[in-house]
């Protein structure tokens, strides 16, 4: 069914039935995978259709990925369970993910696949429960989560940031996010992007990354930074200032697409519609 057809039938953001609805989606297309797929029955059974919520089935997945010899999965599986289960703003963080992938990456087959296979979803969820901890005061334990993490997805991101909903980690690896960075809402992140600092001075040095923000591949934000809401970063920019709301910035050292006095302005929320790029026409004249 197309992405269009869901968005039409499934409940409304953040409505008390949209959990419910994502994991009666999960569940039913763990089914039909299973039935056209009997190699991977079991393996569907103990992480999706053995469960009965999403918050144990995500649960019981991230612990078994993210264990070692001496962090056991059934520590980890308790533990992302107790916070999943009494925190209710992360499991909607969690659906808001889950949706965020499944209507804005054509390659998302379904809600399952993401749940089971995208290492950018797996990894944002495993940082939430890493970033609970620390502001439990619970900081070793957050760190040695965040190196688990780094590990296994090759996402680095400091348990100190804030990330906030309807996150798209496209592809992922090579993600770095530093300890004072801050991710607004609906916001989507390509693979190798630094949210980094510029120095080893401590205090408040991470980029500010407003909402509906779209990061392409490679870029590097530095510094205590504001990336207005809906703005866009062209893949491989490096950005060292401000960049302002519904503006594009591409190019090392990046450059706003119709100059700093008067900026081309976009109207679409580029953190959700992907579009990548719509400004070349207005920034080069490169032909191939």
């Amino acid at each position: 069914m197309p992405a269009g057809e869901f968005c039409h039938l499934s409940p409304p953001p953040g409505s008390a039935e949209e959990e419910e609805w994502v994991w009666t989606q999960i569940k039913a297309e763990a089914r039909r995978d299973a039935e056209a797929e009997p190699a991977l029955a079991s393996y569907l059974y103990s992480t999706i259709l053995s469960h009965s919520s999403l918050e144990r089935s995500l649960s019981f997945h991230l612990g078994n990925k993210l264990c070692s010899s001496t962090l056991l999965s059934t520590l980890l599986y308790d533990l992302f369970l107790n916070i999943f289960s009494n925190d209710a703003s992360l499991r909607s963080a969690t659906v808001a993910d889950l949706r965020a992938a499944r209507f804005r990456d054509p390659a998302c087959v379904s809600f399952s696949h993401c749940l089971l296979n995208y290492k950018g979803f797996l990894a944002c969820q495993a940082h939430r429960v890493a970033h609970k901890l620390w502001t439990q005061s619970r900081r070793p334990l957050a760190l040695a989560l965040q190196s688990r993490i780094s590990d296994v997805f090759a996402v680095d991101i400091h348990p100190a940031a804030r990330i906030g909903k309807g996150i798209l980690f496209d592809h992922a690896t090579g993600v770095v996010v530093g300890e004072t960075a801050v991710i607004g809402n609906n916001v989507s992140i390509l693979h190798h992007v630094t949210l980094g600092g510029t120095g080893k001075f401590g205090g408040d040095r991470h980029p500010k990354i407003g909402d509906g923000v779209l990061i392409g591949a490679g870029a590097t934000i530095l510094g205590n930074i504001k990336i207005g809401e809906g703005a866009k970063i062209g893949a491989g920019s490096v950005v060292l200032i401000d960049v302002p709301p519904r503006t594009t910035a591409v190019g090392n050292p990046a450059r706003l697409v119709g100059g700093k006095e008067q900026p081309t302005k976009h109207e679409e929320i580029p953190g959700e519609s992907m579009d990548h790029t719509s400004f070349i026409a207005d920034w080069s004249d490169y032909i191939i």
